[in-house]
């Protein structure tokens, strides 16, 4: 059978790690897929550029359109990032009944309902594999491993730059501007590292995993989003010493008749396996009604982690060329026609433990008050830390962990507590996670 042709949008990072990985692995990659896979075209912006693959053999032009013109490509895969040109090109190449292979989550995320659409009509695939958790097949796992299960829940660190930031922090003591330079220094995070800081990107991919984990629609616009910028290092320490760690996760998670979407940073029993990944690493957990909780761990970007499940992609794209539309695995894992739109829950409907820090002048009566407007509300104090003023201090620290509420109750409560006289700062809140 003649190998299927295939031509790539990009030549950067991830777009070289799957050149290099196609021609390495051809001979497996064949095995697997019953025919072969060539990559016979590309386009890049700077085609003078050095990089680090060998394009020899591979037609090269600066016009992407060509290629998804081209009636001999059977595949096209989108390696460009953004939304535009992306979104054009992608539903160009659609039109032209071409299958197509992206990594892009932001494109997914909010576009991913119009181009899986589009994709249904004209009896093509679009597959997304790279565009969540880099290396790790989670998007398979959850499609069509766990698609025996009605899945509970899943939380994942699936933001590799924050999750650098908050280990270095925590094992180093250090501020989080002096490690956020230190991630751009290193080319963990960009020049502008807002859509990794702010939790955007954790939000894209929290979008994708959520829509095929429960049958519902992207929407993207309804995920609740909290970055990493206000944590401390105080918050780091304090934390370690109530036995847990802080972590970015995205959580998704079905309640009553809704959906949960929420991305913000949670402390987490450091006893758990996700407390424990570090680094640039990723991870998300999955908990399904009949297999109960399953783990998936492993780097979350990179050149050739990503090129793993691009070509991952190509391959089962591959099988698929000669498989009846109707019988290929639903892009969204449930039939187009069964999708549901549960709403998603706003953030004060959702219910969770809290560790809530504060600096009040060092004097009688404070903790107190504190206290009692807890208890008015109902919330019960699981733990409180007070650690011992520093010399000559006017103020002083006090930690506190709740019991499980409902957020509106707790934003009552803060409302309240920040009105007292005695604080000296805005007061921290953060939300606890057991993972149980």
């Amino acid at each position: 059978m003649k190998p299927v042709k295939v031509g790539l949008l990009g030549l950067g990072t991830v777009g070289c790690g799957v050149v290099n990985v196609v021609a390495r692995n051809a001979s497996e990659i064949r095995r697997r897929a019953g025919r072969g896979i060539d990559i016979v075209s590309a386009s890049a912006r700077n085609l003078a550029r050095r990089r680090e693959c060998e394009l020899s053999g591979i037609e090269l032009t600066t016009d992407p359109s060509i290629i998804i013109n081209d009636p001999e490509i059977q595949v096209v895969l989108e390696l460009i990032g953004g939304i535009e040109p992306a979104r054009t090109l992608v539903l160009g190449a659609v039109e032209n009944r071409k299958h197509v292979v992206t990594a892009n989550k932001a494109l997914i995320a909010l576009h991913g309902n119009e181009i899986f659409a589009r994709a249904s009509e004209k009896g093509v695939t679009v597959a997304f594999e790279a565009a969540v958790g880099g290396g790790i097949p989670i998007i398979k796992a959850i499609r069509e491993a766990l698609s025996g299960n009605t899945i509970e829940w899943l939380a994942g660190i699936i933001n590799g730059t924050g999750n650098f930031i908050l280990t270095e922090m925590r094992d180093k003591g250090r501020d989080f501007a002096d490690v956020l330079a230190e991630a751009q220094r290193l080319g963990y995070a960009e020049a502008d590292p807002t859509f990794d800081v702010e939790g955007i990107d954790a939000a894209h991919k929290l979008t994708i995993l959520a829509s095929i984990a429960f049958g519902i629609p992207l929407q993207f616009d309804r995920v609740y989003t909290e970055g990493i910028t206000r944590i401390t290092a105080k918050d780091v320490r304090n934390a370690a010493e109530l036995g847990y760690r802080i972590k970015h996760l995205g959580i998704a998670r079905r309640q009553g008749e809704g959906i949960e979407l929420r991305v913000h940073p949670a402390l987490i029993p450091h006893r758990r396996l996700l407390a424990n990944v570090d680094g640039v690493m990723n991870a998300v957990l999955v908990r399904g009604d009949a297999v109960g909780p399953t783990l998936y761990y492993g780097p979350g970007a990179g050149a050739e982690p990503t090129a793993s499940a691009v070509v991952a992609d190509l391959v089962d794209v591959t099988r698929d060329l000669t498989v009846d539309p109707t019988n290929r695995v639903p892009h969204l894992a449930f039939q187009p026609d069964a999708l549901v739109d549960l709403p998603v829950l706003p953030i004060s409907q959702a219910i969770s433990a809290y560790y809530l820090h504060l600096r009040a002048f060092d004097r009688p009566g404070v903790l107190a008050d504190i206290t009692r407007i807890l208890g008015e509300r109902k919330i019960s104090i699981e733990a409180v830390l007070q650690p011992q003023p520093e010399e000559g201090a006017k103020d002083a620290s006090i930690v506190i962990l709740t019991a499980p509420v409902r957020e509106s109750h707790i934003d009552e409560a803060i409302t309240a507590i920040q009105s007292l006289d005695a604080l000296t700062v805005p007061l921290t809140r953060i939300r606890v996670e057991t993972l149980k």
